[in-house]
């Protein structure tokens, strides 16, 4: 097993730090190694799918390719060390993808393995994903900042131990190793969390008898409490979820999760979360003379600065004892796609015997929308003025 994971990362990495302009292998390889690579099980060469769009975004969240780079490339003194070249980390949420993270943890590098689901978001979503992030700054979608995609077929692929399709994203988890290593101060929960009120076949027949622990261990989570936000701040955050889901909406995207971290200390007022902003950070006035108001790089301090109201980086209660942080997962599912439509065709044969309504992967889009929307704003609670 970690021979595997080995070797998968490390095709991760070759494949961002060797590469063309145009997403390529930046070395060709020779005829030999084209025939051999098809009895590869984990090594895989991959091409940087729409590596134009994706450099163009990352210019727009102002990431430095430099430092981009940095955050995978292993330093002679981790070889000494052994240290790997991602980190391998368990399952996360309910999607079933493989991840791992930057040893930084600015980044996380997560599997698509399903067909159906890297060719949506290949063919369908990849442009408008990219011009709405361009246009809104604030969005909850996640920041993927790279795409990956096999550049052949082997024999690890065909038998599923090594994923195609990967996607680089940004670590909204990103300061909670590094605090760990320096001894908690805070308490960190996360939640992954989806409209639990479709039907779900592993939970709803015979009250989940017949699923294992691990399947039922997928399921989505459930948050049994409130975040606190003042009203303006309710606003914003209601307002940001219904431009995002629209998007989602209109491209026929379903079963998307909103994945919550909240952040907490005994007796700890907002103002203590906060580090010091660096030179050229937000908050602090650079060679421009101009204060921003969003962090340049994921890279940089976790905790934004107490002007800022980034889901990304830390949105602080409206008692000053918690900061959130949130954003919007896994929308790569259809329902136009062939999976979709024939879970669907299941589903309704299913409920002319017991009927238990939809699934969140078998409904319409503009009703799952809805009863996100609703999931998301029932556990806020406004603190009134």
């Amino acid at each position: 097993m970690a021979r595997r994971q080995t070797l998968i990362a490390r095709s991760i990495i070759y494949a961002i730090l060797n590469v063309n302009e145009d997403g390529s292998p930046a070395q060709k390889p020779s005829l030999l190694t084209r025939i051999l690579r098809i009895f590869y099980l984990y090594w895989l060469s991959f091409q940087l799918v729409r590596q134009d769009l994706f450099s163009a975004l990352r210019s727009v969240w102002e990431i430095k390719e430099d430092d981009y780079k940095s955050s995978f490339d292993m330093k002679q003194s981790d070889r000494r060390k052994a240290k790997p070249d991602l980190y391998p980390m368990a399952t996360m949420g309910y999607s079933g993808s493989t991840f791992f993270r930057t040893l930084d943890s600015a980044y996380l590098v997560k599997s698509v393995p399903r067909q159906f689901e890297h060719d949506f978001f290949k063919n369908d979503l990849i442009g408008p994903y990219v011009d709405h992030m361009k246009v809104n700054r604030s969005s909850l979608l996640v920041h993927i900042t790279n795409f990956l995609a096999s550049t052949h077929t082997s024999v690890g692929v065909l038998l599923g131990l090594a994923p195609s399709h990967h996607i680089v994203m940004e670590n909204i988890l990103h300061g909670q190793d590094q605090e760990s290593q320096a001894g908690p101060k805070h308490k960190w929960e996360s939640w992954d969390l989806k409209p639990t009120s479709y039907f779900f076949p592993e939970r709803d027949i015979a009250g989940g008898a017949f699923a294992t622990e691990a399947t039922m261990s997928r399921l989505a989570d459930e948050f049994h409490d409130k975040i606190r936000l003042s009203r303006d701040m309710a606003t914003q955050f209601q307002r940001q979820l219904e431009n995002d889901t629209l998007l989602l909406a209109k491209y026929n995207a379903v079963d998307y999760s909103l994945f919550l971290v909240r952040i907490s200390a005994q007796d700890t007022p907002y103002s203590d979360f906060q580090s010091p902003p660096q030179s050229g950070e937000p908050g602090q006035t650079g060679e421009t003379g101009e204060t921003g108001t969003e962090p340049t790089s994921p890279a940089q301090q976790p905790f934004a600065p107490a002007d800022a109201t980034s889901w990304r980086t830390g949105v602080a209660s409206s008692d000053g004892k918690e900061m959130y942080r949130a954003a919007i997962l896994d929308f790569f599912w259809a329902k136009h796609t062939a999976r979709a439509k024939a879970m669907t065709g299941l589903i309704r044969s299913y409920n002319l015997i017991d009927d238990q309504g939809p699934m969140s992967i078998t409904t319409d889009s503009n009703e799952y929308r809805e009863r996100f929307l609703k999931m998301c704003m029932d556990i806020v609670e406004v603190e009134e003025d």
